[in-house]
């Protein structure tokens, strides 16, 4: 099949590491269990590696199944350990067999970690330090890459799968993995201490608002304001920090827009996961060796426009592109959406106001502001806590102007009242009395005005002292 034979006697006989020990780290699956294994075990690895790339035929694998490649890898690998004489266990050869697979067809020793679907981020600072997030928390593996050419080649199979490249010429990529986890990849001469690789994963099974409930993150209660926010086409921006959930948020709400309007995504790695038909995905595409072909998140939310879109959602909004998504908002897209890095929402309204001068718009302030509050309805904060949990902090209406100054108002808060004897956060959310708000019509126009009076009143609580 491989087109190659192996010969008897290839090599001196090669001992394998012996058997590992019990001890196990709590937080990698077996059979990889890599601070169990002396040196040993990775230099026969590499051995047993380079011994198999010389004996298949590439071309012929890229035509085959994968169970089927796997099949056959299995085979050879077999033979080879016969005909050098390596003296391992079956337990051992299955272990090889897994991570030299791996290394052909996947990720490598990140394979293990990218089926786990507890853990949030993986953060690879070069090839001997990973670490992953789990339940709000950061952690270290004893996972490894052979060294630092294996985890560039591992980034580049990666970033190939979306048309891009990593290398010294280009060494800052954004790519996304099959399954739409983001992956951001930084390679030498910029990284000193070898690649650095980030992958945010997305959860196989795709989060609700009712289970974003169920983990605290808000109250049924406000979960209803927010669904029914999603309903009557409002206009939203997704304020919060690094990690605060902010497009998981953002996919949840899009569960409430109805199936058959036509909605455009804009982003930079396609990730968002919405669940209607009538979809169109856009992709930015950085620039190419000459320095050409680059299309910016800007010139995808002006291409939107004309293409009769209903709901215009932009997964992050980091630069100019705010003015084309506000005025989209202003001229018939309601109920469009997008996610800005913020931490509260009158600093959103800062860095709207901000990023729009840094398009060179010379514009007056309170023009600026003006389209500010014509546009966007509501804010809704997200937050990572110090404990690592995550908490929608506020729902916030953006009402008008006094003067020159965007009024807002607060429909939904939490309040941090203390923290328990483990370090966790305790707190509580709670409605702020607005019996009417300024959505109020819009809400009575989709027929929701009565389920809104039930949310905000079920929900009201007397403020902390």
């Amino acid at each position: 099949m491989f087109g190659k034979k192996i010969a008897a006697g290839q090599a001196e006989p090669v001992r394998a590491p012996a058997q590992a020990s019990a001890g196990t780290h709590a937080t990698i699956p077996r059979p990889a269990e890599p601070s169990e294994r002396p040196e040993s075990f990775y230099t026969l690895k590499s051995q047993l590696f380079g011994a198999l790339v010389d004996v298949i035929d590439v071309a012929n694998l890229a035509q085959m199944e994968p169970d089927k490649v796997r099949e056959e890898l299995r085979d050879v690998l077999s033979e080879i350990i016969s005909s050098r004489k390596i003296q391992v266990s079956v337990a051992e050869q299955e272990e090889l067999f897994v991570e030299i697979c791996n290394d052909i067809m996947g990720y490598g020793p990140l394979e293990p970690l990218l089926a786990r679907d507890d853990i949030a981020d993986i953060m690879v600072n070069g090839s001997s330090r990973i670490f992953i997030e789990v339940n709000g928390r950061i952690q270290e593996t004893d996972i490894r890459f052979r060294d630092n050419t294996q985890l560039l080649n591992v980034c580049q199979r990666i970033v190939s799968q979306v048309g891009r490249r990593v290398d010294e010429s280009s060494p800052i990529c954004d790519a996304r993995l099959p399954d739409g986890s983001r992956v951001n990849v930084i390679a030498p001469p910029l990284a000193i201490d070898g690649p650095s690789l980030t992958i945010r994963k997305f959860k196989k099974d795709k989060l609700t608002l009712d289970q974003l409930v169920g983990f605290g993150a808000i109250t049924p209660e406000g979960a209803e304001i927010l669904k029914i926010i999603g309903r009557v086409r409002c206009n939203v921006i997704i304020s919060g920090g690094t990690g605060s959930g902010k497009t998981t948020l953002l996919n949840t709400l899009t569960r409430y827009i109805d199936d058959g309007e036509r909605i455009i995504t804009c982003e930079d790695s396609a990730e968002l996961q919405l669940q209607q038909r009538h979809v169109v995905r856009l992709e930015t595409r950085p620039a190419n060796l000459e320095g050409e072909g680059e299309i910016t998140m800007r010139e995808l939310v002006k291409n939107c426009l004309r293409m009769r879109p209903e709901r215009i959602i932009v997964g992050e909004v980091r630069g100019p592109e705010v003015f084309d998504l506000l005025q989209a908002m202003n001229t018939g897209h309601d109920g469009s959406m997008g996610t800005i890095h913020s931490n509260s929402p009158r600093e959103c309204l800062k860095r709207i106001e901000s990023m729009i001068a840094m398009g060179g718009f010379t514009l007056p302030a309170r023009t600026v502001r003006e389209l500010i509050v014509g546009s966007v309805d509501v804010i809704i904060q997200a937050a990572r806590l110090r404990d690592g949990s995550r908490r929608i902090t506020h729902i916030t209406e953006v009402l008008g102007m006094e003067e020159d100054v965007i009024t807002t108002q607060d429909l939904f808060v939490y309040d941090i009242l203390g923290e328990d004897a483990d370090g966790r956060i305790i707190g509580r959310h709670r409605s702020t009395g607005i019996g009417r708000p300024g959505f109020w019509q819009r809400a009575a126009y989709y027929g929701e005005d009565r389920r809104l009076a039930e949310a905000l009143a079920a929900s009201e609580a007397p403020s902390p002292d």
